[in-house]
């Protein structure tokens, strides 16, 4: 076969990166027909599917990269980045990355080890390596796939060959996703010469799993059976248990899942806001401000949009100062009537101009709160509805008020579907002890692993650090605990209520003061689980179990730092946090 340039004329109505795609087309054409003369059999190859998750939407998505690979007739894995070493990876041939982005640009929590090592000036020269980058994230943020970014230029400057360009992923990642995913496989297989179920290759035995018709295209209508108030009527937080009736929609869901809720928008902002425009309350605009437009957060392109429009204007300069800080400052606690209502009439934007600015209304997950073995035909969460008041507006947040006050009370459908979250579940060893650490709503998935534990009988110890602010007003489900902690179920209570004394209380500080007995429970090989707010709480928890195994080891800071990375190796140090 002759040079593969010369196979494209010079003159070819195609793009720099089509004819990459095609050069390696059929270079990987003429290297599989050289195997293949060779061995007189079917050619065969691995792929590496290394996922980063958070919520589980990137390893669902590496699972179905695995059997599409093996219906293509090639072998192919699904492995969590951190999980796999930089050495390991220069072994690879063929990798393909999935990854989400977590908090401001990070790593998910399974893959911020393996970022730290391949960032290393110790990290291997990759050049035997071909790979392929998928991005999952919200254009919402800044640092949008900022992970997947990272990842893809830190192979690349390893010597890696691309094989294929990265794909950014917005929320509604599922058709770019299934696009990249069909091209990146037909590339490989064409470069490796597989068909089929060429010689060799695995039996697709462990395929993905298949996918619930129920999503957020689909949700199903679930009735809404309880809906209680847990807190004192007169706490200053209001914490809500809901119940969800599955019917007959054939849902399963795992201790550790998350619930997914699609809610409709505040009929009175959707008022307020077409009353500011002039618009009619009727027709199809002022329909999909109601069912399918972010109206309560302001997106980047309209921010973007209206300081464009009113250049001398408060948002303008503010925007014109160009850190982020400052801008997330101004916009604390503000929505899309705000910044209208701060806009010049005379330039602001109709609503046909406005609705293209508004980001897509998106579900909102909640960690689930009950048990399958338990509670098989209910699904409990439980939610703090967001509630508060600036100036003359009261502000409420989109979908934990949409329960609590708006969805017609119990006994009404509620759209919702169930989303896997399966690095954070119970432990599958029903001897291991369990460590559990989530104040405030963050009980919610321990109160579904302690159901999960007592319906099955495990014999492992449990141990839950919980608090919040005032014991008589908030502790939420304190008969049940009391019961599970009277059945021998839940072995160890901390409670921290944080202004029940002069000096606050944490559920961190709980855990220094127990240093000795939690590092015992860590050294007998427990689990250990955080839920909660990530901002704040989930970096001090982290901050107090890295001081609880230096003061016990007494090795030092670094030490801490790389036992707690063996427990993140081992899945023994996991994370739901938001």
């Amino acid at each position: 076969m002759p040079p593969t340039g010369a196979l494209i004329p010079a003159d070819a109505p195609f793009s720099a990166q089509q004819e990459s795609w095609l050069a390696g087309f059929i270079a990987g054409i003429a290297a599989a027909g050289r195997r293949k003369d060779a061995s007189g059999d079917a050619p065969t190859a691995t792929v590496d599917v290394l996922f980063g998750t958070q919520t589980g939407n990137a390893e669902f998505l590496a699972d179905e990269l695995v059997a599409g690979a093996r219906a293509r007739g090639l072998a192919g894995t699904a492995t969590a980045l951190d999980a796999v070493t930089p050495d390991q990876l220069a072994a690879m041939s063929h990798v393909l990355v999935v990854t989400s982005t977590y908090g401001e640009g990070e790593l998910p929590d399974n893959a911020g080890l393996f970022w730290e090592a391949l960032q290393s000036d110790t990290a291997p020269r990759l050049e035997g390596v071909r790979y392929a980058v998928l991005g999952l994230g919200d254009r919402g943020y800044d640092d949008f796939c900022q992970a997947a970014k990272l990842i893809d230029t830190r192979l690349e400057q390893l010597g890696a060959a691309r094989l294929h360009e990265r794909v950014d992923c917005d929320i509604d990642f599922e058709e770019p996703a299934a696009e990249w995913t069909t091209t990146v496989l037909d590339r490989l297989a064409a470069e490796t010469g597989a068909t089929g179920t060429g010689a060799g290759a695995e039996a697709p035995t462990s395929a993905a799993p298949p996918r619930s018709p129920w999503n957020k295209r689909t949700p199903y209508p679930s009735r809404l059976a309880v809906n209680k108030l847990l807190s004192a009527p007169h706490s200053a937080k209001e914490i809500r248990h809901y119940e969800f009736d599955l019917g007959d929609s054939g849902i399963t869901y795992e201790a550790g899942d998350a619930l997914a809720v699609v809610p409709l928008n505040d009929e009175r902002l959707v008022g307020a806001l077409l009353e500011h425009l002039g618009a009619s309350d009727d027709g199809e605009a002022a329909h999909l401000l109601r069912t399918e437009r972010e109206i309560r957060t302001p997106s980047k392109e309209l921010i973007a949009d209206l300081a464009e429009r009113a250049p001398s204007g408060e948002l303008a300069a503010v925007v014109a100062q160009g850190t982020r800080s400052d801008l997330d400052s101004w916009l604390w606690g503000r929505d899309v009537l705000d910044l209208l209502r701060a806009t010049d009439p005379s330039t602001a934007p109709t609503l046909p101009e406005l609705l293209p600015l508004l980001r897509p209304l998106q579900a909102r997950q909640y960690s689930i709160s009950s048990s399958p073995l338990a509670h098989p035909d209910r699904i409990h969460l439980t939610v703090a509805p967001v509630r508060y008041g600036s100036g003359d507006r009261r502000y409420e947040g989109v979908a934990s008020t949409y329960l609590a006050d708006r969805t017609g009370g119990e006994g009404r459908a509620v759209g919702v579907y169930v989303q896997p979250n399966a690095s954070f579940g119970v432990p599958a060893d029903d001897d291991a002890p369990m460590v559990m650490i989530g104040p405030g709503t963050g009980i919610a998935p321990f109160r579904g692993f302690l159901h999960e534990r007592a319906a099955r009988g495990a014999s492992g110890r449990n141990w839950l650090f919980f608090g919040d602010r005032h014991r008589e007003t908030d502790f939420v489900y304190e008969d049940e605990l009391s019961e599970l902690r009277a059945r021998g179920v839940l072995t160890e209570l901390d409670l921290a209520f944080s202004r029940d004394q002069a000096e606050k209380v944490y559920v961190q500080t709980r855990m220094r003061e127990r240093s000795r007995e939690l590092y015992g429970w860590l050294e007998d090989g427990a689990h250990v689980y955080v839920c909660g707010d990530a901002s704040r709480m989930a970096k001090d928890v982290e901050a107090a179990l890295l001081g609880v195994v230096a003061e016990q080891r007494g090795r030092g800071d670094d030490d801490a730092a790389e036992y707690l990375a063996d427990l993140r190796r081992a899945k023994r140090y996991v994370r739901d946090v938001y």
